[in-house]
């Protein structure tokens, strides 16, 4: 299921090589034609599973990666991560945007759900 944005489904049906980044929020990265396709993992079942960024643009939420996105290898992600080098490069288009609605101005900060703790750990390593 995507959410909230419309989403082509060239997307979902694209064979993609997912990487492990090392980073809580966002955790698999993988290089598409000369893009950076990051994928978030939000606080399930508070919110959708993942959140899909395109070169730091919101393309929509997945929640069944397998049924909707079976060319997605997530497995893949099980070998070597991405380089340090690689990993900034990732993740330098999404910074900021790790609480859920975050990409749309409005994110979560709900005590609810594990949101509040992205806020918290930016104020500790700014502060």
């Amino acid at each position: 299921m995507l959410a909230p944005m419309s989403e082509p489904v060239h997307v979902l049906a694209r064979p993609v090589r997912w990487r492990r980044t090392g980073a809580r929020a966002f955790a698999f990265a993988a290089r598409v034609d000369g893009t950076w396709w990051v994928l978030r993992l939000n606080d399930f079942p508070h919110h959708p599973l993942y959140t899909l960024f395109v070169d730091g643009a919101v393309v929509g939420d997945v929640e069944d990666v397998p049924s909707r996105a079976p060319g997605w290898d997530l497995g893949s992600a099980d070998g070597p991560g991405l380089t340090d080098e690689q990993r900034a490069e990732a993740l330098a288009s999404v910074r900021g945007l790790e609480p859920y609605g975050s990409e749309v101005g409005r994110p979560c900060d709900g005590d609810w759900c594990s949101c509040a703790g992205y806020a918290e750990e930016r104020g500790a390593a700014t502060g």
